[in-house]
């Protein structure tokens, strides 16, 4: 049976975000003896994040159709 490459991309897309997020798990645990440079680095993070799924979304990747 084939597929939509569609199916695949959002599949990929939900992946790479679910696998980012689980980096943030220990970040949380251990966020008290970081300190700023811990909260600076983890907002970097972040940052990326949210950049790659407003760039995915800008490109349409996020449409179920």
């Amino acid at each position: 049976m084939q597929f939509r490459v569609g199916y695949y991309l959002y599949a990929i897309l939900f992946l790479m975000f679910d696998v980012e997020t689980v980096f943030l798990f220990p970040w949380s645990v251990v966020v008290r003896s970081l300190g700023v440079s811990g909260l600076i680095s983890i907002l970097f993070f972040l940052l990326i994040l949210v950049l790659g799924l407003a760039y995915a979304w800008k490109k349409g990747a996020l449409k179920w159709k």
